[in-house]
């Protein structure tokens, strides 16, 4: 048995009032399976209720890939990757997981796909020179499912978040940057340091105020923001057309291949 097999896919530490949680499945450029979306879910809970911890920054093992979205290995084996006892947190336990405490991402190379979906679900983001963001969903006859086809227009300027959604070219950090998509970009020896000097920025102030203003920024309340459930139903209904079409097939059929995809859009 390899130490990839037993070591659990996300590791959490803690750090005075931080949660230092990391993505470890670096083999898989810490792809999400069921592990990753229930114990990423299970440790965004924990923060979310001890009072000790002010703030979580969220990572990837290694440097080549922060998250490379949904493991479509699993995916083909038949496995769920929601969480196993609160689906209700959504892909990766967090998309639709509203917690309170603030969560910061440190990303440490390609946010592609349900990736960026997760960096885009995180209040505040570093990243390394090197990082990537993108949903190249489209590109494989797909369709950014996890909120990304809607948290991405209304985090950038609509021309902008179109042209990222229907042509799936992903910018780099320095153009992320630029567009105020991230907060701060560093060069990746310097990653971790940022993210948790800015955490402790954030953990320095009152706990209480601080997640309560996030939960009036965001429209939080009991657990739930509203201001987004319409949303979700669409992408959930254009999700299930799409995921059930020839097209959705096709596409990862030809990116296994090696071949440009033959799209016949039904």
């Amino acid at each position: 048995m390899t130490s990839s097999e037993t070591r659990p896919a996300v590791r959490t530490e803690r750090r005075d009032h931080i949660l230092l949680v990391t993505l470890d499945r670096p083999e898989a450029r810490n792809a999400v399976n069921g592990e990753v979306s229930t114990l990423l879910g299970d440790a965004l809970h924990l923060a979310d209720t001890d009072p000790e911890i002010r703030v979580v920054v969220l990572t990837g093992s290694g440097e080549q890939s922060f998250c490379a979205g949904a493991d479509l290995k699993a995916i083909s084996r038949g496995e769920d990757i929601f969480p196993a006892e609160n689906r209700q947190w959504g892909f990766a336990g967090m998309m639709q997981h509203h917690v309170s405490v603030p969560v910061i991402a440190a990303v440490n190379g390609t946010a592609l796909g349900g990736g960026c979906e997760i960096a885009l679900a995180c209040d505040l983001v570093v990243a390394a020179e090197h990082a990537i963001f993108g949903l190249p969903e489209v590109r494989r006859g797909l369709i950014a499912a996890a909120g990304g086809a809607f948290r991405l227009p209304a985090q950038l300027p609509h021309r902008v978040a179109m042209e990222m959604i229907l042509t799936g070219e992903p910018v780099t950090a320095e153009r992320a940057l630029d567009l105020h998509l991230i907060n701060r970009v560093v060069p990746a020896g310097q990653l971790l340091d940022a993210a948790l000097e800015l955490a402790g920025v954030i953990a320095a102030n009152a706990p209480l105020a601080v997640q309560a203003s996030k939960r009036v920024a965001l429209g939080i309340s009991d657990g739930a923001r509203a201001a987004e459930d319409d949303r979700w139903k669409v992408s959930d209904t254009e999700m299930i057309t799409v995921m059930t079409s020839e097209d959705a097939m096709e596409g990862p059929r030809a990116f296994a291949e090696k071949r440009a995809p033959v799209w016949k859009a039904r």
